[in-house]
């Protein structure tokens, strides 16, 4: 018999079962997705022979069309389909698109794309706000089970992103996208398997509707996802039409998150602002971080030596991969120090945090900088120093991503979860559309043909970009008790 959600939500202990389900799920789901991920621009630059500043802005707009997506894909979960099969449709559409692609890599490589895309808007936002309902709303366990989440995206993370990166570059490129079809499918069995004990999270919003309209609204959702196909599939060939579908999109988004807050009641007004603001600064941080599937990938690839506290090792593994390592050690410790910290009453709240977060990513930037001092004249540099660089992001990171997700379900109202998780998405959408732009100047920058040249260029873009974060930690910080006022009792 099906679980009710009262008795999902009184769960004994510190997690809810289900919550071990959806971290199986998402974290294979991120397998696949950081795996292509770390690939794009290589592959791009060695095998369809894009040139950098191209593949930057191939990177940017396949990125911002996956992240923008989920922004419609919640809309979709909201209104019609349910979490349940708007995670299923994703997951099947991401399964063909990377076997699309594993039959002919250089043939059918935006066809995949194409798919992967859809997939990942249907699939992505949901499962996040899957895990939202399965606490009350005034549940301080919340926090914790994020943070739980937050490791099964980065397992997923560590694993794709150094397996696709090797076989991509060593054995094969069908390997590489095979392997991610693989895991997508297992995610896929896991959930069917265990998704009984979800009760009626996820199920349709239309189950008052009878059954031959619900089915027909949500077969018209599924033939409108496949219609668009050849849209998509045009506009990431070509970037110029990217930024229109962007600045459309963004205008479109926001005009839709006014009049929806404006439904609800002042309280949860001055609550949807302060996420809001949240969102806003999770862009700006995507606009500086994720140069890491991007320039930091083409840098990686030809200014790092092959060297890691003396073992040979490929940069762009680490590049691809080191991130969430770091996440999976570090984040225990971390949440262990909030605790300590909030024992004694010195605990960062909520907007403090996201300040820290962007000072750490400040100086994981000028380390970035200084790798032009650690150089030799062959415009190679430390893969030691860029390692350690990646750790001191991570702790940023941490002070940000696994928080962010939780503040947004605290701060919205039950029935704008998926809408609201689609903006947090949709600001990380915009962070990577930024980021290929500030990739392609980086590649610009570089006037010469030498790896040297290169090094400058890029250590250059990644001084101002640190300059950028440092000032937007110092002004959160400022802000800080503007927006503990609009979050009113959320903390």
């Amino acid at each position: 018999m099906s679980l009710t959600l009262e008795e999902i939500q009184n769960f004994k202990g510190k997690y809810p079962k289900q919550l071990w389900t959806l971290f199986t799920v998402e974290m294979w789901e991120r397998f696949c997705f950081y795996g292509m991920r770390g690939v794009l621009t290589i592959f791009m630059v060695d095998q369809l022979g894009l040139l950098e500043d191209k593949a930057n802005l191939q990177y940017g707009a396949i990125q911002a069309f996956i992240y923008a997506f989920t922004f419609i894909g919640g809309i979709f979960a909201d209104k019609i389909l349910g979490f349940k099969k708007s995670l299923v449709f994703g997951g099947l559409i991401m399964t063909v698109g990377n076997l699309i692609i594993a039959f002919s890599p250089h043939d059918f490589f935006y066809f995949g794309i194409t798919c992967s895309i859809i997939g990942t808007g249907f699939f992505k936002p949901n499962i996040s706000s899957m895990v939202g309902e399965l606490y009350k709303e005034d549940d301080p366990r919340r926090d914790a089970g994020y943070g739980l989440f937050y490791a099964g995206i980065n397992i997923g993370g560590l694993l794709g992103g150094a397996l696709c990166v090797y076989l991509g570059k060593y054995h094969s490129w069908s390997w590489c996208f095979l392997a991610a079809a693989i895991v997508m499918l297992l995610g896929l069995i896991t959930f069917f398997a265990t998704k009984k004990s979800l009760g009626p999270i996820g199920d349709s919003p239309l189950q008052v509707l009878p059954q031959s309209k619900r089915t027909l609204r949500e077969v018209m959702v599924y033939i409108g996802a496949l219609l668009s196909m050849p849209l998509i599939f045009i506009m990431v060939k070509n970037t110029d039409y990217t930024d229109y579908f962007m600045y459309l999109i963004g205008i479109a988004a926001v005009g839709y998150f006014i009049i929806e807050t404006l439904k609800q009641t002042t309280p949860y007004q001055k609550k949807l602002v302060a996420a809001f603001i949240f969102i806003f600064m999770y862009f700006l941080f995507n606009s500086i971080y994720e140069q890491s599937g991007g320039s930091l990938s083409l840098f990686a690839k030809d200014n790092l030596v092959h060297n890691l506290l003396g073992f040979g090792m490929d940069p762009n593994i680490i590049n691809n991969s080191a991130n969430s390592f770091f996440i999976i050690l570090f984040s225990p410790l971390i949440g262990l120090a909030w605790v300590a910290l909030n024992k004694k009453k010195l605990e960062p709240n909520t907007i403090n945090k996201f300040g820290i977060g962007f000072l750490f990513l400040a100086g994981g930037f000028f380390l970035f900088y200084s790798l032009r001092y650690f150089a030799g004249a062959d415009g190679k540099s430390s893969l030691n120093l860029f390692t350690f660089t990646w750790l001191v992001i991570t702790f940023g990171e941490l002070c940000l991503g696994p928080i962010g997700m939780s503040i947004i379900t605290k701060l919205s109202p039950k029935k704008m979860f998926g809408m609201m998780m689609g903006l947090w998405f949709l600001a990380s959408a915009f962070g990577q559309f930024a980021a290929g732009k500030i990739g392609a100047s980086l590649s610009e920058a570089n006037t010469g043909n030498t790896n040297m040249s290169k090094l400058i260029a890029y250590t250059d873009g990644y001084k101002t970009l640190g300059i950028y974060a440092l000032i937007a930690g110092v002004v959160l910080i400022l802000l800080s008790s503007f927006v503990r006022k609009l979050m009113q009792d959320v903390k």
